[in-house]
């Protein structure tokens, strides 16, 4: 990473953080249940969020609101995709999973309050005029055409006769992971009523980035570093990228799609430079 991705991705990770404690105190178990789900994670979404914001220059209460949110969001789908109806994962973010330090109801609600208040941020005074577009793609982007869509098809795909497509793939990580990173780097453009078309395409490229390099970090990563369970995929004898691609490709793969994720900031410049150097991040990391 470079020093100044670094101290964005530092930055936002603490202003996300301060405003996290600000809107969820620790008043009874739910409540310290759902700032347990939202800690302890690189807050990637949330970083998109405020860095498009700062591209067009939305209020920073708004942009706060919008990056808390999609926070949330993405807390509440690990929350709940780690239950043992799903995926049954012990380790999250180096740290036992929710239902596993509590209990299964417990994981269920705090998931539940979690989504829900993602949308009463985004109906907050603060957010302004366009609160409404906001609420209307965050919805489309974690819902049933969305994050959760990607969520059913994953779960369809374990019981398959045959393993998915290249394209099957594309399809079912496109809604999984990629719908909610492409909602947060359009926020900004959202926030402030401008053509989010250019960070759509960067968003695109990024997500499907993102996920090849978690496939990646399925086959080379240690769960220590991860932060959750590794080789889950494989030993499953699950379709990824990696198997399909082979592991050198995903990795081409992988670049080629961080490249053009940056092309798509042409129209910021210099501007876009930090968004630039999250592509270069998404497919280095090692966790």
């Amino acid at each position: 990473m470079t020093a100044g991705f670094t101290a964005a991705l530092l930055q936002a990770q603490t202003r996300i953080s301060t405003h996290m404690e600000h809107r969820l105190p620790q008043t009874d178990l739910l409540h310290q249940a759902m700032l347990y789900a939202l800690r302890g994670g690189k807050m990637l979404r949330g970083f998109l969020v405020l860095e498009s914001a700062r591209l067009h220059h939305v209020p920073e209460k708004a942009a706060l609101e919008a990056a808390l949110a999609i926070e949330c969001i993405h807390a509440y789908s690990l929350v709940h995709d780690d239950l043992p109806c799903m995926d049954d994962d012990d380790l999250r973010r180096g740290q036992p999973t929710l239902h596993r330090k509590w209990d299964e109801a417990t994981a269920v609600l705090a998931g539940d309050s979690l989504q829900t208040l993602a949308f009463e941020l985004l109906a907050r005074e603060e957010v302004g005029p366009h609160a409404i577009s906001l609420i209307r793609t965050m919805a489309e982007a974690a819902g049933k055409d969305g994050m959760v869509s990607g969520q059913m098809l994953d779960i369809a795909a374990e019981t398959a006769e045959a393993p998915l497509t290249l394209e099957q793939i594309t399809t079912l990580q496109a809604r999984k992971t990629g719908c909610l990173i492409e909602w947060s780097a359009c926020a900004g453009a959202r926030l402030a009523g401008a053509d989010p078309a250019p960070l759509r395409h960067y968003a695109q490229a990024l997500g499907l980035a993102f996920q090849i390099a978690d496939d990646i970090l399925d086959i080379e990563g240690d769960a220590a570093t991860v932060g959750k369970a590794v080789r889950k995929d494989e030993d499953a004898g699950k379709a990824t990228f990696v198997s399909l691609l082979g592991l050198e490709g995903a990795k081409r793969r992988a670049q080629e799609l961080a490249d053009q994720a940056c092309a798509a900031l042409a129209p910021y410049g210099a501007a876009g430079d930090t968004l630039k150097d999250a592509a270069r991040f998404v497919i280095s990391r090692d966790s």
